[in-house]
């Protein structure tokens, strides 16, 4: 036997940007990151969230301003694609095939851009889009939620649903640049800017207890929507996000352990038992406290620290029982998670705050029993008791 082993190596390195009013024309942001590509004027398609459209109707008239004032940089292929926001996106082939033809129509090629306005699902159908025609355009982000802008908007993955299955298809492809303008944030409503702080209180639980103290203090502030402190949060949960990316050795996730995905298993299956109803967050936040009512039943997370925690999330304004949660089935949700991640069966469990674990040996009775306290629960979400 002749064998040859090819050992290829590469570096990505990508921006993440916090500023406001990107797309006044006085702001130099947006046309410094394209210059990071060369002196030439580069090409871009716009592809905008129709929710943000709808909020905003002089935008395609702002970027039409922005392009111009600086012609010598940007040139604006098309009128901004509008992008139907939310899962309908990810769910219907419809807009990606549009953003292909608009490639192939306007001839554009891998030096060229696609700059992506919106929240979380349609950056990622953008992204799988931009990152499957011709194997790859240059993708800039501006994501316009707080969970875009802290979690889904500045990683590597994109991904759209396939027959059901929640991110079936979908690829690793950094991006660009990432562009957070917290002006976006003004334009939603509170339930949205709610949904987004579910991803930081999984990311200080894994990661970060100060974190989490941080939050547990705020979260008064933070389920009012306090420009201040919800600024502050984006920006440490981003920060923890990237240097996981950057420093976990799995940022293209060939391993099994994905600790980014803390709750995540059965926040996957309620997503889609809503069909969309759920925002992402909110069900993040429901898969957290089985989670946590998992390792406080198993030994690892302290009473007090599992009072606290569900306390917090109640407190930001989290439902930790919706009506569909009774419609879970663990074993298939288990199973279906672990065939997307591939690799050994293994979740994220908290060994106290602060600190994730990853487990391979799950009790799914015990499972169940965790599901059961949350539905049977009153007011408040108990404890193990």
């Amino acid at each position: 036997m002749r064998e040859i082993v090819q050992d290829v190596r590469l570096s990505f390195s990508y921006p993440v940007v916090f500023t406001r009013g990107a797309l006044d024309a006085s702001d130099p942001t947006l046309r410094d990151l394209l210059r990071r590509a060369g002196p030439e004027r580069h090409r871009v398609l716009p592809v905008v969230d129709s929710g943000v459209l709808d909020a905003t109707p002089d935008l395609p008239a702002r970027l039409e301003s922005y392009a111009d004032a600086h012609r010598d940089v940007i040139q604006l292929v098309d009128a901004p694609l509008p992008v139907r926001g939310g899962e309908i996106c990810k769910n219907d082939p419809k807009e990606v095939d549009e953003i292909h033809e608009r490639v192939e129509r306007h001839g554009l090629c891998r030096h060229s851009f696609v700059l992506a306005i919106g929240g979380g699902s349609v950056l990622d159908a953008a992204g799988f889009a931009a990152a499957t025609a011709h194997r790859g355009l240059r993708l800039l982000r501006m994501p316009t939620t707080v969970l875009a802008q802290n979690d889904a908007g500045i990683g590597v993955k994109n991904a759209i649903n396939w027959r059901g299955r929640k991110n079936f298809l979908g690829s690793f492809a950094p991006p660009f640049a990432v562009l957070n303008d917290f002006d976006w944030l003004e334009t939603l409503s509170s339930r949205d800017r709610r949904s987004g702080i579910a991803e930081a209180v999984k990311v200080a639980l894994i990661r970060d207890a100060g974190f989490f103290e941080w939050l547990h203090r705020e979260r008064g502030t933070l389920a009012r929507c306090e420009a201040a402190a919800t600024e502050t949060m984006i920006e440490r949960c981003a920060e923890i996000h990237l240097a996981h990316i950057r420093q976990g050795g799995d940022p293209f996730e060939q391993g099994s352990a994905r600790p980014l995905d803390f709750g995540h298993w059965s926040a996957h299956k309620l997503e889609e038992l809503s069909g969309g109803g759920l925002r992402h967050g909110e069900a993040v936040a429901v898969g957290i406290a089985i989670d946590a009512l998992y390792s406080a039943q198993v030994g690892l997370l302290p009473e007090r620290d599992l009072q606290t925690l569900l306390a917090t999330l109640e407190d930001l304004g989290f439902d930790l029982r919706p009506a569909l949660l009774s419609q879970l089935d663990i074993a298939r949700a288990l199973s279906e998670f672990r065939e997307h991640l591939g690799g050994r069966p293994c979740i994220t469990l908290l060994d106290g705050i602060g600190r994730g674990v990853e487990v391979e040996d799950v009790d799914l009775e015990g499972l169940a029993k965790c599901v059961e306290l949350l539905i049977g629960s009153g007011e408040r979400v108990p404890g193990l008791g």
